[in-house]
């Protein structure tokens, strides 16, 4: 296959169906949509409560019953989207599994179970997503919107006007983690309520003045807590897709009448949703107090259908929000932008020439070409802490680091490259058997090498190939005796890679 192909990657055809996987702390969501001339019709949507949010021991480990639970579900979902492309799908795992310690033990069943990969995304992505899907479901207009997502350890706020969010943030607050804490024995009592609003609001205190009443028109409230909230609501005669502060004091009355879970008889309220109602009901409530809210408007749109929209984006690199992301943080941290631009295109070309081989999927090569271009943009990123040391303040500040667009994998994958584009390889914690991130790797540390001098290098005549453990560089044969400079640097790197069981081979020909 040839892969001089053009990297920009083509928006799916009309009919195409598409897949969105939530991995909620509640629950596990699926959606599947057909593109159909820029909008995406639902086909199917199936849910689980699998609440591994409840799922976390003391250690923060995944309790083997509750990974049990979301191995079954997520088999389940795979075995819907067998004959789905991988570029077609998207799965991302939010709060439970950020938090997680054996997060690793379970994505890698996940994905097996699944048949696709698996992202952990940070809650500011989260966000960013939640308000993507919620505004497609709402009409176009200037509204200040307020949009609330109220999920099982996390609460998401965010600040936007049409498809665009401005603001967000991401509280550790959520309806399974609230009711564990402040219900954990199913009774209902006026003191427990009140400790669990009045916990509620000293964590809101600080989303600052950003979310005050001044800064939005409308507010939303999307998915689980919200709109099981509104279902029982509508059932006793209040407005549909409505929540006031004065429903939400009766329902507090109603769980209170109960006495206890098990008590429990609300119209409306499903039985999976018992369990946290609570624990929602009360940050619910403390959210409106904080932020004096009368009327909440339940939002059609989720984290799913952002997915769905955002999976569009990815697929055409010119809309797509990771790009103007990487540009974000390359102005931030005031990158050479000759320079990266440089080191990005080169090894890209490099990254062209030792895949030349290899049979991707539909899209894939397109996908490593443009996360290797990327880190070219960014290999610089850490000189502004220090030049010496630019490798490894780069690769710290993209791990830490949130921007929109990008998973918590794919920014640990760039960091990896950043830090391996200079680090001795023995020292770095990556996995060698990766094939893909191992071309990778090599490409970004050839290109720094060739632009050592920050001059644009003539590639023409090289050869680079990669088999089994075997790396192979040929140059012209009058290139070392013009370049021995660059000769030399490449001659240590022949050096480098035998350290981690690697054979780097430099020719001439």
């Amino acid at each position: 296959m040839n892969n001089a192909q053009n990297t920009t990657a083509h928006l799916p055809a009309d009919n195409a169906l598409l897949a969105a996987i939530d991995l909620g702390s509640n629950s596990f969501r699926l959606e599947i949509g057909r593109l159909d001339s820029g909008h995406i019709q639902r086909i199917e949507y199936l849910k689980e409560a699998v609440r591994q949010g409840g799922g976390l021991d003391e250690n923060r480990n995944l309790t083997p019953e509750s990974i049990e639970r979301g191995i079954r579900c997520l088999a389940r979902f795979g075995e819907r989207l067998q004959g789905f492309a991988p570029s077609h799908v998207r799965a991302v795992a939010t709060q439970t599994l950020r938090e997680a310690n054996n997060r690793e033990v379970f994505i890698k069943l996940a994905k097996k179970a699944l048949g696709f990969d698996i992202e952990v995304i940070s809650g500011v992505e989260e966000a960013r997503l939640i308000y993507q899907g919620v505004s497609r479901f709402l009409p176009q207009s200037n509204e200040r919107r307020l949009v609330i997502d109220i999920g099982g350890r996390s609460t998401e706020f965010i600040l936007g006007q049409g498809f665009t969010s401005q603001h967000t943030a991401s509280l550790h607050v959520g309806s399974v983690a609230w009711s564990l804490k402040h219900f954990a024995s199913g009774e209902y009592t006026e003191k427990a309520f009140t400790r669990a609003e009045i916990a509620a609001e000293s964590i809101f205190e600080t989303l600052g003045a950003n979310f005050s009443i001044k800064q939005w028109d409308v507010a939303y409230g999307a998915s689980g807590t919200v709109s099981a909230v509104a279902d029982a609501l509508v059932q006793y005669g209040r407005p549909i897709n409505t929540v006031t502060k004065e429903g939400l004091h009766w329902l507090r009355d109603e769980l209170l009448r109960a006495r206890h879970v098990e008590k429990l008889r609300l119209l409306g309220l499903r039985e999976d949703r018992k369990p946290v109602i609570a624990g929602g009901l009360s940050i619910l409530i403390a959210i409106f107090d904080f932020l004096n809210i009368e009327t909440l408007k339940v939002a059609q749109g989720a984290l799913r259908h952002g997915l769905l929209y955002d999976m569009l984006a990815h697929e055409n690199e010119i809309v797509d929000l990771r790009n103007a992301s990487v540009k974000r943080l390359a102005r931030r941290f005031d990158v050479d932008e000759a320079q990266a631009k440089n080191v990005a295109d080169v090894a890209e070309k490099l990254f062209e020439k030792i895949s030349e081989p290899i049979q991707f999927a539909s899209g894939e090569y397109q996908l490593h070409a443009r996360k290797l271009y990327w880190a070219g943009l960014l290999h610089e990123i850490g000189c502004i802490v220090s030049p010496i040391d630019a490798h490894l303040h780069g690769a710290y500040i993209l791990e830490h680091a949130e921007p929109a667009g990008f998973s918590q994998s794919e920014l640990h994958c760039l960091s990896l490259l950043i830090l391996g584009q200079r680090t001795k390889l023995k020292r770095l914690e990556a996995d060698f058997s990766n094939r893909v991130f191992i071309m990778q790797l090599v490409c970004l540390r050839l290109a720094v090498i060739l632009c050592h001098a920050r001059q644009t290098p003539n590639l023409r005549g090289f050869q680079l190939n990669f088999a089994n453990n075997f790396i192979q560089l040929s140059v012209p044969k009058t290139w070392p005796e013009k370049y021995p400079q660059s000769y030399y640097l490449l001659e240590e790197e022949t050096l480098a890679w035998q350290k981690i069981n690697y054979r780097f081979e430099l020719l001439s020909h």
